[in-house]
């Protein structure tokens, strides 16, 4: 009996160790592959989001380290990749203009403490409820107002204070460019462009490193004078504490609450997105917002950018093989191992190149495939509404006008019912239909009625699934009037739902019957 239960045990030690070693060979076949690939996307976009941010140069990297190590580690979707978005630079720029740098460190980390709480409250999916074309418009408005504000550093100049300041003093910025650094920007969004008509064999290469990497050796070749990153500090003095604010604790309050609602639902949505790509496991939304608030709790505590699900790395990730989460822990080491010997190197890159890139960044935030989207389902008014108020007012209040905007919208659908009137040979058709026909239809329903020849035989075909007592009065009350003239009405239909529908389809069989 002994000797039969070692062979079990024997056997169980066995199938683990086999296991563990089918575990090893796929991490290091798929996984090191693809986590080499999204560091060489990753480093690049960044440093270019922080820069974008107003944030210190390396707070870029810091996000990326964190977001890629302890997001993939706790997180619930093993193949999203997470880091500093660009959907959150227009927040953290007005964050950092009113509070400064420290203290928008602290918004970072209570903000993901709130997504913790709101990870262990098991709501995570209550988000993925905001309509996608509010998510997308802002997305868009977003990409925008990163353009408008690159296109003046790659010009040469500063970006302004609004986006509206942007747009108007473009053309002015356009006069007096400086040329170096316009012909380094417009070669990396060449590039950029370029990129995705290279050879497949040498499309594993991420085009942003190329044009980087290619635009800076020629402008180092070159007797380039252009601006280049500066960073102020070594990468270990980049870590540094949050800041407490003085006063003006409501302010923060909103910027936390904007920071966990903007992170949590672009991430989440990312997750969505990264399942669509693989068979692999499905993403536990609760567990994911956990680990994008753990993460976002260590960055802000050590200087970092806010973290969020970024779909362009969690894609690439995805489509370079990878099999595990290893291949996104993986990658947050390799930007570590960079950025420790090598941040000097950055110092080196001309602004202008990470203003190009940035520039194409934001422009494919504004995707064709979502307007045609909002188009086709009748959302256009809400995703150029959302966008507007997003680069002209503020991401807040953009957000919320566009979520106003779809509810009522969505309400108009619910309560509004189509009513027409046609002839059919000799007869006539009355056409209603739509969710529901109520009191809110009564003037386009008493004038199409009012329509019909007197004297003429009538169908009157009722395709709705709740029809008011209001409705229910005005049909019946035309009906009487219309026979009294000679007319005759045939009621046709059914009705699905509703106490006067029920009301109603007596009425109907009744004169039938009759």
């Amino acid at each position: 009996m002994q000797n039969i239960e070692q062979l079990g045990d024997q056997q169980i030690l066995q199938a683990r160790n086999e296991s563990r070693r089918d575990w090893i060979r796929s991490v290091v076949r798929h996984d090191l592959p693809s986590s080499l690939v999204v560091f060489l996307v990753a480093l690049p976009l960044s440093l270019g989001i922080a820069i974008a941010s107003n944030a210190p140069v390396l707070a870029g990297l810091i996000a990326a380290i964190v977001g890629g190590v302890i997001a993939g580690a706790i997180g619930g979707s093993p193949l999203q990749v997470s880091g500093p978005a660009a959907g959150l630079t227009v927040v953290v720029a007005d964050l950092i203009s009113d509070f400064g740098w420290g203290v928008t460190c602290l918004i970072t980390a209570l903000a993901g403490v709130l997504q913790v709480l709101l990870g262990l409250s098991r709501i995570a999916r209550a988000a993925l409820a905001i309509s996608p074309v509010v998510v997308h418009a802002m997305l868009a408005g977003i990409g925008i107002t990163i353009a408008l504000q690159q296109a003046h550093v790659l010009l040469g100049g500063k970006s302004k204070s609004s986006a509206w300041h942007n747009l108007i003093g473009l053309p002015g910025q356009i006069i007096d460019s400086h040329r170096p650094g316009v012909l380094l920007g417009a070669l990396v969004i060449a590039i950029l462009v370029a990129w995705r008509w290279v050879p497949a064999r040498l499309r594993f290469v991420p085009g942003p490193l190329v044009a980087i990497v290619a635009v800076t050796i020629i402008s180092l070749v070159l007797p380039f004078h252009v601006r280049r990153i500066e960073i102020d500090s070594s990468p270990l003095n980049a870590l540094r504490l949050p800041d407490l604010p003085h006063g003006n604790w409501g302010a923060v309050a909103i910027g936390v609450i904007t920071i966990t609602l903007i992170a949590s639902v672009e991430s989440l949505l990312s997750a969505v997105s990264v399942d669509r790509m693989h068979n692999g496991p499905r993403t536990d939304f609760n567990r994911e917002l956990i680990g994008q608030g753990t993460a976002n709790i260590v960055s802000g505590t050590i200087g970092g950018l806010p973290i969020t699900g970024v779909i362009v790395r969690s894609s690439t990730n995805v489509n370079a093989g990878a099999r595990s989460r290893a291949s996104s822990i993986m990658h947050g080491f390799w930007i570590l191992l960079f950025t420790v010997p090598f941040a000097e190197l950055v110092e080196e890159i001309p602004t202008a190149a990470l203003a190009g890139l940035l520039i194409v960044i934001g422009i494919q935030l504004l995707k064709p495939a979502h307007i045609e989207t909002a188009t086709k389902h009748g959302d256009l008014a809400v995703y150029i509404v959302t966008a507007v108020s997003v680069v002209f007012l503020n991401l807040l209040h953009g957000v919320l006008i566009g979520l106003a905007l779809a509810i009522a919208l969505t309400g108009w659908r619910v309560i509004w019912a189509r009513v027409e009137a046609r002839p059919v040979g000799q007869d006539w058709q009355v056409l209603i239909e739509g969710p529901a026909c109520t009191f809110l239809a009564l003037p386009r329903l008493t004038r199409v009625l009012a329509s019909v020849p007197a004297g003429t035989i009538v169908t009157v075909d009722l395709s709705v699934n709740y029809l008011d007592h209001a409705a229910h009065q005005a049909i019946g009350d035309w009906q009487r009037q219309f026979e009294a003239t000679g007319g005759t009405v045939v009621i046709r239909g059914v009705l699905e739902t509703g106490h006067f529908a029920a009301r109603a389809r007596g009425t109907v069989d009744d004169r039938r019957a009759a």
